[in-house]
């Protein structure tokens, strides 16, 4: 039990530059207090004192404001940044090295008894605010944006985004297995990875430069055909309005400037 909360307080001085010392995490830290009241109700909840346990997982949730089950089962080194609005269902499985932010729900999406709240695997972020719904797995070194939406399976280290999410997935030329150390390297705080580009804005960033080009090609085609027939009339489009090109303008300009922010530097 010691060995284990020295862990879990070592989890917090590698994942939160603010902690200064060990009397500090143990007195401030809500997830700290949380976690050694849930270790304490889950042996409980395991020895089938299950009104005692649930006794100590409501004065948990009222001092902490972070609810956990405590059928729920927590594995090594678990970090809960802030906590506040924390909510773990009876049914969910946290691996090794997983970090939470606040407003984070692990919930189930039906009323039947068995499984029915998600299994994080090791090394999972889950970003302020995110809610993982129903009965599946979010793979080894997943990362769950803030305030994503997660209702299905997320693959190994993938980044889940937005409501409801979506996945990046990393290609990377050697599958090996992740290292500690390269875990550690690769932690991300609220699971906002800045050299990820947002899929959908690139998509959109191409296709305006796409009509850009096949109204050109247009254009040149029809030249191209009052030439071979003089009695070929272009119609031409009706001209946008100053409000309309000021406002396609403006959405062009908006975009860029986004899409450059959301690149690579």
């Amino acid at each position: 039990m010691f060995k284990q909360l020295k862990e879990d307080i070592q989890a917090v001085f590698d994942r939160d530059p603010a902690a200064r010392n060990t009397l500090e995490v143990l007195i401030t830290y809500p997830g700290i207090h949380a976690l050694i009241m849930h270790r304490v109700a889950h042996k409980l909840w395991q020895k089938e004192c299950k009104g005692s346990a649930r006794t100590l997982s409501a004065f948990n949730r009222m001092i902490t404001g972070i609810e956990i089950h405590p059928g729920a089962k927590i594995g090594k080194r678990f970090f809960i940044d802030h906590g506040m609005g924390v909510v773990i269902g009876e049914t969910a499985e946290i691996g090794d090295d997983v970090t939470l932010y606040h407003g984070v729900t692990l919930g189930g999406t039906t009323w039947n008894k068995g499984k029915r709240h998600p299994t994080l695997e090791d090394g999972v972020i889950v970003g302020a605010g995110a809610k993982i719904l129903g009965p599946f797995r979010v793979g080894k070194n997943a990362k769950i944006g803030s305030n994503a939406v997660v209702t299905k399976a997320v693959p190994a280290g993938a980044t889940a985004i937005g409501s409801s999410a979506r996945f990046i997935v990393k290609q990377e030329a050697n599958s090996a297995v992740v290292t500690a150390e390269q875990t550690t390297s690769e932690f991300q705080a609220y699971a906002a990875p800045l050299e990820q580009t947002d899929t959908v804005l690139e998509s959109m960033r191409i296709l305006m430069q796409r009509l850009q080009q096949n109204e050109v090609q247009i254009k040149q085609l029809c030249h191209q055909l009052g030439k071979l027939d003089p009695d070929f009339k272009q119609s031409e489009l009706p001209p946008l309005s100053k409000q309309d090109k000021q406002i396609l303008d403006e959405m062009k300009q908006e975009l860029d400037v986004t899409i450059d922010n959301k690149l690579p530097k």
